[in-house]
């Protein structure tokens, strides 16, 4: 079993791998860190902040959610694997899940009002409810 840690470009995603290693430490278990890149009509915005001029391939996005993975998890000095995917992301993290056994998984989330969970969605949402393994919240603290 592994414990894998869902993160993203927010500033949580530090609390979310440090909660992920105190439970892979706990249980002894592998630690993976996860990140999704999702194709988006925004990926402009995307490559002007990794400052490239043409469109990313597939494995550019896998790179790029990689070094979102290694960026959470600096200052972790537990071994650790990170994992860049594409795709939707609630359905890729909890494809990984299953694909490893994961015993926990492990995500931020924020608080949000109905109608902006209602408008833009949440990954966090979407896993909560589709997973059939424990899910650890890490919630903001604001």
């Amino acid at each position: 079993m592994t414990i894998v840690a869902s993160v993203d470009d927010e500033e949580r995603s530090k609390a979310v791998v440090k909660e992920a290693a105190t439970l892979a430490d706990r249980f002894d278990e592998p630690l993976h860190i996860v990140s999704v890149y999702e194709e988006s009509e925004h990926d402009h915005l995307i490559n002007e902040k990794i400052d490239i001029d043409q469109k990313a391939t597939d494995e550019d996005r896998k790179e790029i959610a990689r070094t979102v993975a290694e960026r959470a998890s600096e200052g972790i000095s537990r071994e650790h694997e990170v994992i860049g995917r594409t795709g939707n992301p609630a359905e890729e993290i909890l494809d990984y899940a299953t694909e490893v056994d994961a015993r926990y998984l492990v995500l931020g989330g924020r608080k949000r009002s109905p109608v902006g969970k209602a408008l833009f969605g949440s990954v966090t949402q979407s896993i909560l409810l589709d997973a059939d393994r424990p899910v650890v919240a890490v919630m903001d603290s604001d």
